[in-house]
Protein backbone atom coordinates (compact mmCIF):
# COMPACT_ATOMS: atom_id res chain seq x y z
CA UNK A 1 0.00 0.00 0.00
CA UNK A 2 2.98 2.05 0.85
CA UNK A 3 4.51 1.37 -2.76
CA UNK A 4 1.42 2.57 -4.19
CA UNK A 5 1.31 5.98 -2.61
CA UNK A 6 4.84 6.33 -3.48
CA UNK A 7 4.43 5.75 -6.75
CA UNK A 8 1.37 8.01 -6.90
CA UNK A 9 3.42 10.83 -5.76
CA UNK A 10 6.46 10.29 -7.93
CA UNK A 11 4.41 10.62 -10.71
CA UNK A 12 2.20 13.79 -8.93
CA UNK A 13 5.50 15.36 -8.86
CA UNK A 14 6.57 14.38 -12.55
CA UNK A 15 2.68 15.88 -13.37
CA UNK A 16 3.39 19.21 -11.80
CA UNK A 17 7.19 19.67 -12.85
CA UNK A 18 6.09 18.85 -16.33
CA UNK A 19 3.15 21.17 -16.37
CA UNK A 20 5.04 24.30 -15.08
CA UNK A 21 8.00 23.30 -17.96
CA UNK A 22 5.31 24.10 -20.48
CA UNK A 23 3.69 26.68 -18.92
CA UNK A 24 6.69 28.68 -18.70
CA UNK A 25 7.78 27.41 -22.32
CA UNK A 26 4.47 28.77 -23.73
CA UNK A 27 4.93 32.13 -21.96
CA UNK A 28 8.46 32.90 -22.99
CA UNK A 29 7.30 32.09 -26.80
CA UNK A 30 7.24 35.60 -28.35
CA UNK A 31 4.06 36.00 -30.00
CA UNK A 32 3.54 36.94 -33.98
CA UNK A 33 3.47 40.23 -34.36
CA UNK A 34 0.06 41.89 -35.95
CA UNK A 35 -0.35 44.86 -37.94
CA UNK A 36 -3.14 47.03 -38.83
CA UNK A 37 -3.94 47.23 -42.78
CA UNK A 38 -5.82 49.75 -44.75
CA UNK A 39 -6.62 49.57 -48.73
CA UNK A 40 -6.00 52.76 -50.56
CA UNK A 41 -9.53 54.83 -50.71
CA UNK A 42 -10.42 57.77 -53.30
CA UNK A 43 -10.73 61.23 -51.75
CA UNK A 44 -10.14 64.58 -52.40
CA UNK A 45 -6.59 66.11 -50.93
CA UNK A 46 -6.52 69.87 -50.61
CA UNK A 47 -2.94 71.05 -49.39
CA UNK A 48 -3.47 74.44 -48.09
CA UNK A 49 -1.23 76.91 -45.41
CA UNK A 50 -3.46 78.62 -42.67
CA UNK A 51 -2.78 82.12 -41.80
CA UNK A 52 -3.60 83.72 -38.00
CA UNK A 53 -4.97 87.44 -37.77
CA UNK A 54 -8.28 89.33 -37.33
CA UNK A 55 -11.56 90.39 -39.70
CA UNK A 56 -11.67 94.45 -39.62
CA UNK A 57 -13.63 97.13 -41.45
CA UNK A 58 -11.53 98.22 -44.88
CA UNK A 59 -12.06 101.82 -43.88
CA UNK A 60 -12.75 102.89 -39.76
CA UNK A 61 -12.80 107.00 -39.61
CA UNK A 62 -12.27 108.71 -36.72
CA UNK A 63 -14.12 112.06 -36.35
CA UNK A 64 -12.29 114.66 -34.85
CA UNK A 65 -13.83 117.73 -34.25
CA UNK A 66 -12.63 121.95 -36.04
CA UNK A 67 -12.78 123.34 -32.47
CA UNK A 68 -11.54 123.04 -29.02
CA UNK A 69 -14.51 123.00 -26.40
CA UNK A 70 -16.50 120.98 -24.13
CA UNK A 71 -18.56 118.33 -25.08
CA UNK A 72 -22.45 119.60 -24.73
CA UNK A 73 -24.33 116.85 -26.43
CA UNK A 74 -23.68 113.65 -27.60
CA UNK A 75 -26.14 112.49 -29.96
CA UNK A 76 -24.90 108.47 -31.10
CA UNK A 77 -24.06 105.74 -29.23
CA UNK A 78 -22.08 102.25 -30.61
CA UNK A 79 -24.33 100.41 -32.68
CA UNK A 80 -25.76 103.41 -34.60
CA UNK A 81 -25.90 103.71 -38.03
CA UNK A 82 -24.83 107.44 -39.61
CA UNK A 83 -25.42 108.76 -42.84
CA UNK A 84 -22.83 111.35 -43.91
CA UNK A 85 -22.98 114.64 -42.60
CA UNK A 86 -25.60 113.70 -40.03
CA UNK A 87 -24.94 115.30 -36.38
CA UNK A 88 -23.41 113.67 -34.12
CA UNK A 89 -22.59 116.03 -31.67
CA UNK A 90 -22.42 119.29 -30.22
CA UNK A 91 -19.19 121.61 -29.04
CA UNK A 92 -19.37 124.56 -26.89
CA UNK A 93 -16.64 126.65 -27.05
CA UNK A 94 -14.77 128.45 -23.99
CA UNK A 95 -13.15 131.02 -25.58
CA UNK A 96 -9.55 131.95 -24.75
CA UNK A 97 -9.91 134.99 -22.67
CA UNK A 98 -6.42 136.87 -24.68
CA UNK A 99 -8.32 136.36 -27.72
CA UNK A 100 -11.77 137.68 -26.25
CA UNK A 101 -10.39 140.64 -25.15
CA UNK A 102 -8.30 141.61 -28.32
CA UNK A 103 -11.98 140.86 -30.38
CA UNK A 104 -13.89 143.42 -28.06
CA UNK A 105 -11.31 145.61 -28.07
CA UNK A 106 -11.49 145.76 -31.75
CA UNK A 107 -15.10 145.71 -31.82
CA UNK A 108 -15.37 148.95 -30.20
CA UNK A 109 -12.99 150.75 -32.00
CA UNK A 110 -15.08 149.35 -34.90
CA UNK A 111 -17.61 151.18 -33.71
CA UNK A 112 -15.77 153.91 -32.49
CA UNK A 113 -14.25 154.49 -36.76
CA UNK A 114 -17.84 153.42 -38.11
CA UNK A 115 -19.55 156.38 -36.11
CA UNK A 116 -17.40 159.17 -37.34
CA UNK A 117 -17.34 157.60 -40.41
CA UNK A 118 -20.65 158.55 -40.73
CA UNK A 119 -20.75 161.32 -39.54
CA UNK A 120 -18.41 162.71 -42.03
CA UNK A 121 -20.33 160.80 -44.75
CA UNK A 122 -23.84 162.05 -43.58
CA UNK A 123 -22.60 165.81 -43.72
CA UNK A 124 -20.84 165.37 -47.38
CA UNK A 125 -23.47 163.59 -48.54
CA UNK A 126 -25.78 166.77 -47.56
CA UNK A 127 -22.67 169.29 -49.39
CA UNK A 128 -22.93 166.92 -52.61
CA UNK A 129 -26.90 167.25 -52.65
CA UNK A 130 -26.64 171.12 -52.06
CA UNK A 131 -23.65 171.20 -55.04
CA UNK A 132 -21.20 172.83 -52.83
CA UNK A 133 -18.57 170.09 -53.02
CA UNK A 134 -16.88 168.35 -55.85
CA UNK A 135 -17.91 164.17 -56.40
CA UNK A 136 -14.26 163.34 -55.86
CA UNK A 137 -14.68 164.60 -52.00
CA UNK A 138 -18.31 162.89 -51.95
CA UNK A 139 -16.91 159.61 -53.05
CA UNK A 140 -13.93 159.68 -50.60
CA UNK A 141 -16.26 160.27 -47.56
CA UNK A 142 -18.39 157.33 -48.75
CA UNK A 143 -15.87 154.73 -49.12
CA UNK A 144 -14.49 155.86 -46.11
CA UNK A 145 -18.11 154.69 -44.65
CA UNK A 146 -17.93 152.01 -46.26
CA UNK A 147 -15.24 150.33 -45.48
CA UNK A 148 -15.98 151.52 -41.46
CA UNK A 149 -18.82 149.22 -42.04
CA UNK A 150 -17.40 146.68 -43.44
CA UNK A 151 -14.81 146.52 -40.59
CA UNK A 152 -17.26 146.77 -37.79
CA UNK A 153 -19.05 143.70 -39.42
CA UNK A 154 -16.21 142.00 -39.59
CA UNK A 155 -15.45 142.72 -35.69
CA UNK A 156 -18.57 141.58 -34.93
CA UNK A 157 -18.28 138.65 -36.99
CA UNK A 158 -15.05 137.84 -35.00
CA UNK A 159 -16.37 137.86 -31.79
CA UNK A 160 -18.86 135.45 -32.34
CA UNK A 161 -16.68 133.36 -33.85
CA UNK A 162 -14.21 133.42 -30.75
CA UNK A 163 -17.67 133.20 -28.60
CA UNK A 164 -19.59 130.68 -30.10
CA UNK A 165 -17.37 129.44 -33.24
CA UNK A 166 -20.05 130.24 -35.59
CA UNK A 167 -21.07 133.60 -37.22
CA UNK A 168 -24.54 134.85 -36.97
CA UNK A 169 -24.25 134.88 -41.29
CA UNK A 170 -23.62 131.20 -41.69
CA UNK A 171 -26.04 129.62 -38.56
CA UNK A 172 -25.50 126.07 -41.05
CA UNK A 173 -21.54 125.93 -41.81
CA UNK A 174 -21.26 126.10 -37.66
CA UNK A 175 -18.04 123.50 -36.82
CA UNK A 176 -19.49 123.41 -33.55
CA UNK A 177 -21.53 120.67 -34.57
CA UNK A 178 -19.95 117.81 -35.56
CA UNK A 179 -20.66 115.41 -38.70
CA UNK A 180 -20.07 112.18 -39.61
CA UNK A 181 -18.13 112.30 -42.63
CA UNK A 182 -18.81 108.85 -44.27
CA UNK A 183 -21.83 106.15 -43.90
CA UNK A 184 -21.71 103.39 -41.87
CA UNK A 185 -21.90 101.96 -38.18
CA UNK A 186 -20.67 103.60 -34.76
CA UNK A 187 -18.21 101.46 -33.66
CA UNK A 188 -17.16 103.65 -30.40
CA UNK A 189 -18.12 107.03 -29.09
CA UNK A 190 -14.99 107.78 -26.37
CA UNK A 191 -16.14 110.77 -24.89
CA UNK A 192 -19.05 111.57 -22.63
CA UNK A 193 -20.74 115.17 -22.30
CA UNK A 194 -19.04 117.49 -20.32
CA UNK A 195 -15.36 116.00 -21.73
CA UNK A 196 -13.00 118.56 -22.93
CA UNK A 197 -11.87 117.79 -26.42
CA UNK A 198 -9.18 119.39 -28.50
CA UNK A 199 -9.49 120.35 -32.47
CA UNK A 200 -6.78 119.21 -34.73
CA UNK A 201 -4.08 120.66 -35.95
CA UNK A 202 -0.46 120.61 -36.84
CA UNK A 203 0.90 119.79 -33.24
CA UNK A 204 -1.96 117.81 -32.06
CA UNK A 205 -4.23 114.89 -34.16
CA UNK A 206 -7.09 116.43 -32.05
CA UNK A 207 -9.67 114.68 -29.90
CA UNK A 208 -11.67 111.49 -31.36
CA UNK A 209 -15.29 112.01 -31.04
CA UNK A 210 -16.51 108.60 -32.67
CA UNK A 211 -15.13 106.04 -35.01
CA UNK A 212 -17.30 105.07 -37.52
CA UNK A 213 -16.92 102.29 -40.35
CA UNK A 214 -18.74 100.39 -42.83
CA UNK A 215 -19.41 97.39 -41.61
CA UNK A 216 -20.47 95.54 -44.63
CA UNK A 217 -17.13 96.34 -46.42
CA UNK A 218 -14.76 93.97 -44.07
CA UNK A 219 -11.30 92.66 -45.14
CA UNK A 220 -8.74 89.92 -42.92
CA UNK A 221 -5.73 91.31 -41.83
CA UNK A 222 -3.34 88.43 -40.69
CA UNK A 223 0.10 87.37 -41.18
CA UNK A 224 2.11 84.63 -42.90
CA UNK A 225 4.99 83.05 -42.20
CA UNK A 226 8.20 83.10 -44.78
CA UNK A 227 8.55 79.74 -45.53
CA UNK A 228 4.62 79.61 -47.01
CA UNK A 229 4.83 83.42 -48.47
CA UNK A 230 6.54 81.98 -51.52
CA UNK A 231 3.44 79.52 -52.37
CA UNK A 232 0.90 82.16 -52.23
CA UNK A 233 -0.34 85.57 -54.32
CA UNK A 234 -3.08 87.78 -54.90
CA UNK A 235 -6.62 86.55 -56.44
CA UNK A 236 -5.69 83.18 -54.46
CA UNK A 237 -9.30 81.95 -52.88
CA UNK A 238 -9.30 81.56 -48.77
CA UNK A 239 -11.51 80.09 -46.27
CA UNK A 240 -12.02 81.90 -43.34
CA UNK A 241 -12.95 80.24 -39.85
CA UNK A 242 -14.04 82.40 -37.29
CA UNK A 243 -13.71 81.35 -33.66
CA UNK A 244 -16.64 83.58 -32.14
CA UNK A 245 -19.04 82.27 -35.17
CA UNK A 246 -19.29 78.45 -34.60
CA UNK A 247 -20.57 76.31 -38.12
CA UNK A 248 -19.77 79.09 -40.75
CA UNK A 249 -17.41 79.26 -42.93
CA UNK A 250 -16.63 83.04 -44.63
CA UNK A 251 -15.05 83.05 -48.46
CA UNK A 252 -12.65 85.64 -49.21
CA UNK A 253 -10.18 86.69 -52.04
CA UNK A 254 -6.56 87.57 -51.15
CA UNK A 255 -5.82 91.23 -52.35
CA UNK A 256 -2.48 92.14 -50.62
CA UNK A 257 0.80 90.50 -49.69
CA UNK A 258 3.55 92.79 -48.25
CA UNK A 259 6.52 93.47 -49.79
CA UNK A 260 8.38 93.44 -46.75
CA UNK A 261 8.36 90.98 -43.29
CA UNK A 262 8.69 92.30 -39.92
CA UNK A 263 10.89 89.78 -37.28
CA UNK A 264 8.39 88.41 -34.68
CA UNK A 265 9.77 85.47 -31.69
CA UNK A 266 12.61 85.00 -34.05
CA UNK A 267 10.40 84.37 -37.22
CA UNK A 268 9.60 86.11 -40.39
CA UNK A 269 6.48 87.03 -40.57
CA UNK A 270 4.74 88.48 -43.86
CA UNK A 271 1.18 90.65 -43.35
CA UNK A 272 -1.65 90.20 -45.62
CA UNK A 273 -5.23 91.30 -46.27
CA UNK A 274 -8.08 89.10 -47.97
CA UNK A 275 -11.52 91.01 -48.96
CA UNK A 276 -14.38 89.28 -47.02
CA UNK A 277 -17.34 88.31 -49.35
CA UNK A 278 -20.84 88.81 -47.12
CA UNK A 279 -23.96 87.99 -48.06
CA UNK A 280 -26.85 90.63 -46.88
CA UNK A 281 -28.07 88.38 -43.95
CA UNK A 282 -24.52 87.87 -42.50
CA UNK A 283 -22.87 90.15 -39.50
CA UNK A 284 -19.03 90.32 -38.61
CA UNK A 285 -18.30 92.42 -35.36
CA UNK A 286 -15.26 94.27 -35.90
CA UNK A 287 -11.64 92.61 -34.81
CA UNK A 288 -12.68 89.05 -34.40
CA UNK A 289 -9.85 86.99 -34.40
CA UNK A 290 -9.89 84.32 -37.79
CA UNK A 291 -7.91 81.50 -38.94
CA UNK A 292 -7.47 81.71 -42.73
CA UNK A 293 -7.06 78.20 -45.22
CA UNK A 294 -5.51 79.50 -48.16
CA UNK A 295 -5.40 76.46 -50.70
CA UNK A 296 -2.09 76.28 -52.38
CA UNK A 297 -3.03 72.84 -54.59
CA UNK A 298 -5.95 70.75 -54.88
CA UNK A 299 -6.67 67.43 -56.62
CA UNK A 300 -10.10 65.75 -56.45
CA UNK A 301 -11.26 62.28 -56.69
CA UNK A 302 -7.66 60.58 -56.62
CA UNK A 303 -6.74 57.61 -54.58
CA UNK A 304 -4.84 58.05 -51.19
CA UNK A 305 -3.67 56.60 -48.39
CA UNK A 306 -2.96 57.71 -44.81
CA UNK A 307 0.40 59.27 -45.26
CA UNK A 308 1.62 57.54 -41.97
CA UNK A 309 1.38 54.02 -43.79
CA UNK A 310 4.75 55.31 -45.88
CA UNK A 311 8.73 54.77 -45.53
CA UNK A 312 11.39 57.11 -46.72
CA UNK A 313 14.43 55.35 -47.93
CA UNK A 314 17.15 57.31 -50.27
CA UNK A 315 14.94 59.81 -51.08
CA UNK A 316 12.47 56.97 -52.29
CA UNK A 317 8.70 56.43 -51.01
CA UNK A 318 7.97 53.10 -49.91
CA UNK A 319 5.11 50.97 -48.48
CA UNK A 320 4.40 47.12 -47.25
CA UNK A 321 1.93 45.43 -48.95
CA UNK A 322 0.50 41.94 -47.93
CA UNK A 323 0.92 39.12 -49.70
CA UNK A 324 0.14 36.14 -47.53
CA UNK A 325 -2.57 36.46 -44.47
CA UNK A 326 -2.18 33.00 -43.41
CA UNK A 327 1.62 33.69 -42.93
CA UNK A 328 1.04 37.61 -42.25
CA UNK A 329 3.44 38.08 -44.43
CA UNK A 330 4.18 41.71 -46.16
CA UNK A 331 6.12 42.70 -49.32
CA UNK A 332 8.15 46.02 -49.54
CA UNK A 333 7.02 48.15 -52.74
CA UNK A 334 8.22 51.16 -54.18
CA UNK A 335 5.29 54.07 -54.78
CA UNK A 336 5.27 57.62 -56.78
CA UNK A 337 3.20 60.12 -54.39
CA UNK A 338 1.44 63.10 -55.44
CA UNK A 339 0.07 66.47 -52.58
CA UNK A 340 -0.53 65.32 -49.29
CA UNK A 341 -2.77 67.32 -46.72
CA UNK A 342 -0.79 66.51 -44.04
CA UNK A 343 -3.37 63.22 -43.02
CA UNK A 344 -3.85 61.80 -46.77
CA UNK A 345 -1.43 61.59 -48.96
CA UNK A 346 -1.69 60.87 -53.17
CA UNK A 347 -0.34 57.60 -54.69
CA UNK A 348 0.19 58.13 -58.06
CA UNK A 349 1.71 54.88 -58.96
CA UNK A 350 2.53 51.05 -56.93
CA UNK A 351 -0.35 50.35 -55.29
CA UNK A 352 -3.91 48.84 -56.94
CA UNK A 353 -7.20 49.66 -54.64
CA UNK A 354 -7.39 45.92 -53.84
CA UNK A 355 -3.75 45.74 -52.48
CA UNK A 356 -3.96 46.14 -48.51
CA UNK A 357 -1.49 48.49 -47.07
CA UNK A 358 0.83 47.82 -43.50
CA UNK A 359 0.13 50.37 -41.13
CA UNK A 360 0.53 50.62 -37.13
CA UNK A 361 1.59 47.45 -35.11
CA UNK A 362 -1.60 46.06 -32.96
CA UNK A 363 -1.23 46.12 -29.53
CA UNK A 364 -1.73 41.76 -28.40
CA UNK A 365 -3.64 42.98 -25.46
CA UNK A 366 -6.00 45.31 -27.10
CA UNK A 367 -6.46 42.78 -29.87
CA UNK A 368 -7.45 39.95 -27.51
CA UNK A 369 -9.96 42.44 -25.99
CA UNK A 370 -11.34 43.27 -28.70
CA UNK A 371 -11.58 39.46 -30.05
CA UNK A 372 -13.42 38.67 -26.60
CA UNK A 373 -15.61 41.56 -27.18
CA UNK A 374 -16.55 40.26 -30.73
CA UNK A 375 -17.21 36.61 -29.26
CA UNK A 376 -19.17 37.70 -26.29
Amino acid sequence: MKKIFKILGIALLVAIFGGTIYFLYTKSKKQPDVFETKTPFVSNVIRKTVATGSVVPRQEIEIKPQVSGIIEEVYIQPGDFVKKEQIIAKIKIIPDMVNLNAAESRLNQAKINFEDSKIDYDRQQKLFDSEVISYEDYKKAKVGYDTSKEELAAAENNLELIKNGVTKKAQTATNTLVRSTINGMVLDVPVEEGNSVIQSNTFNEGTTIASIADMQDMIFEGKVDETEVGKIKEGMPIELEIGAIEKEKFQAILEYISPKGVEENGAIQFEIKADVSLKDDQFIRAGYSANASIVLERKDSVMVIPEGMLKFENDSAFVEVLINEEENQFEKRKVETGISDGINIEVVSGLAKSDKVKGEKIDPKKLKEETDNQNT
